[in-house]
């Protein structure tokens, strides 16, 4: 099964071609917008885009020497337990995609409201600004955790190849809504994540906490009770500020914040609750009462 992994992969090479030719763009889109800002002085510093470029770097260099190959082996096992087995079509690979993109929502919200999965994609909302270079903030640990999400569409017969495809173009069509240069759609932002939708995620607004988990679609959250819309200025980052442009810091301040409050924690059902609850869940909670995800 492992041996011929490089080889089953080819099938998915036109795929991740067109995602190549969608990274020039982006990347001429991040520079364009950065020269931009700091030409009209909307930036008044580029800390935050250096932070961001070079956290992504170093998530590159991790995927390929370790975190990546973990998540391609991991997504490759599960095939053991497959009940079927699709066949590569164009019909597999539109239910692929739209699947990836219904588990990315279900995957997106757990990273919000189970506290363990937060230390890590606190990462993404924990800028205070909002540009194109706010997509490559992605946590360096993340691909230890995201490939379990999509072990189910294995099971039920993907390929496992084609799990891959699906997931890296949900990812990749979020690169272009992370920016405040795009205004709203009348018509596209009531069916897909667009600029205005996906600024809502990234808000620090009490409205707009837990707001938004679509990746292409955001037909989702309407469906599932979790959609808003930008009816007012958004503050971005997240509530408690981690205070720092350190990567470093950024990337494990919530690690140990977590590890902090479970040695603090006396009981068991504490602390497993603080692991395993959202973020802000205490012992003493009332019943009924919601915590978001930034409620810390």
């Amino acid at each position: 099964m492992f041996d011929n992994i490089e080889l089953r992969l080819s099938i998915v090479d036109p795929v991740f071609s067109v995602i190549e030719m969608i990274g020039l763009v982006f990347l001429l889109m991040l520079v364009s917008e950065a020269a931009w800002d700091v030409f009209s002085g909307y930036r008044k510093s580029l800390k935050e885009t250096g932070t961001n470029i070079f956290i992504s770097i170093v998530n590159s260099l991790l995927e390929r020497l370790a975190f990546g190959a973990i998540f391609v082996v991991g997504i490759f096992a599960s095939e053991r337990l497959a009940v079927a087995n699709l066949p590569l079509s164009w019909w597999s690979w539109l239910i692929a995609v739209l699947l990836a993109d219904l588990t990315y929502y279900w995957m997106h919200r757990c990273e919000h409201r189970v506290r363990l999965l937060w230390t890590y994609h606190s990462v993404h909302h924990s800028s205070p600004e909002f540009n194109f270079s706010t997509a490559l903030r992605l946590a360096w640990i993340e691909a230890l955790f995201t490939w379990i999400f999509f072990v189910p569409m294995v099971v039920i017969g993907f390929d496992p190849a084609q799990v891959i495809g699906a997931l890296a173009v949900v990812i990749a069509y979020q690169s272009w809504i992370h920016t405040e240069k795009i205004g709203k759609f009348q018509v596209l932002d009531a069916v897909l994540n667009t600029p205005s939708n996906h600024r809502v995620h990234h808000g620090r607004n009490r409205i707009y906490l837990d707001k938004n988990f679509g990746g292409i679609l955001i037909i989702w959250d309407k469906l599932f009770g979790t959609y808003a819309p930008e009816t007012e200025e958004v503050l971005f980052g997240i509530t408690k500020p981690v205070g720092s442009s350190n990567p470093f810091v950024i990337n494990f301040s919530e690690t140990v914040l977590l590890l902090r409050d479970v040695f603090r924690s006396g009981s068991l059902k504490s602390r497993l609750g603080k692991i395993f609850m959202p973020p802000g869940w205490t012992n003493d909670a009332k019943p009924g009462v919601k915590t978001s995800s930034e409620d810390q």
